[in-house]
């Protein structure tokens, strides 16, 4: 019995990627849009958009982020904000981690805002946990 225990805990794995159809950066809300373009403007730092709604009940989107320092952290959450509050008249429901600005959340309800330093984007590391949603095709100038 053990035999059989120690030979099927020794079996290779078989990474399977299923590629997904991306969505397209005109599918998504303007507001979205606009907040994509907002990180984009404070110069974010590899931007990743993942399209949820097939996968999630909560939101429909992430969008994930870095800044190099807790300044740039704060920075784009600011630009974030303040673009989406006098352009589209849209405040979030939730702000967390500002003022550490390790991890800035953002949550405007049919999408989610993740800002973080570089640290703790690869600790966490939210795109790796969420790698079945479908990406989200970016504009090459971003």
């Amino acid at each position: 019995m053990e035999e059989i225990q120690e030979k099927s805990l020794q079996h290779d794995t078989v990474k399977i990627e299923i590629a997904a159809t991306p969505t397209s950066f005109a599918e998504l809300d303007p507001e979205l849009q606009l907040a994509i373009k907002c990180i984009s403007d404070k110069k974010g730092v590899d931007i990743v958009a993942l399209d949820l709604r097939d996968i999630a009940s909560f939101t429909e989107f992430f969008v994930i982020t870095s800044g190099t320092n807790q300044r740039q952290v704060q920075a784009i959450a600011d630009e974030i904000g303040e673009g989406l509050k006098k352009q589209m008249d849209a405040r979030p429901v939730r702000v967390e981690g500002y003022s550490a600005a390790e991890w800035v959340l953002l949550d405007y309800g049919d999408f989610i805002i993740h800002v973080f330093n570089s640290e703790s984007r690869e600790f966490y590391d939210l795109a790796r946990l969420w790698r079945d949603a479908r990406p989200v095709k970016l504009p090459e100038g971003l």
